[in-house]
């Protein structure tokens, strides 16, 4: 069992910055990807960035230039800088874990979300 843990949520103005932290703990055998989703109320939920292990990073066309992903392996910790914050960018936000078992099998983690929440 992998658990995450998620942190950095809050309000902010828009045009401000927040930093979000996801750290993964537990039975950890081998991350493939590890990313950010965010849902806002009445719509679906949407990838925001994602970062393979030893991949390229993706981004949603929507924050590419003003969000950046980031993962500290050692730490099995994934960063989620998010700048020029818009109103259109609050939302709950998850973390977000792709495992590979030793047996081959793979399972999705999902942290319990933060909620971002940007005033115009």
């Amino acid at each position: 069992q992998v658990q995450l843990v998620e942190s950095g949520g809050g309000l902010v103005q828009a045009g401000g910055s927040l930093r979000l932290s996801c750290a993964a703990s537990g039975r950890i055998f081998r991350i493939n990807t590890m990313g950010w989703y965010r849902q806002a109320p009445g719509k679906q939920r949407e990838l925001v960035a994602e970062i393979p292990s030893g991949g390229i990073t993706n981004y949603a066309d929507s924050v590419k230039g003003r969000f950046t992903i980031s993962r500290d392996v050692a730490k099995n910790t994934v960063y989620l800088q998010m700048n020029s914050l818009k109103p259109e960018d609050t939302a709950v936000y998850y973390c977000n874990l792709d495992h590979a078992n030793w047996n081959g099998g793979r399972y999705i983690y999902w942290g319990q979300g933060t909620q971002v929440t940007v005033s115009s």
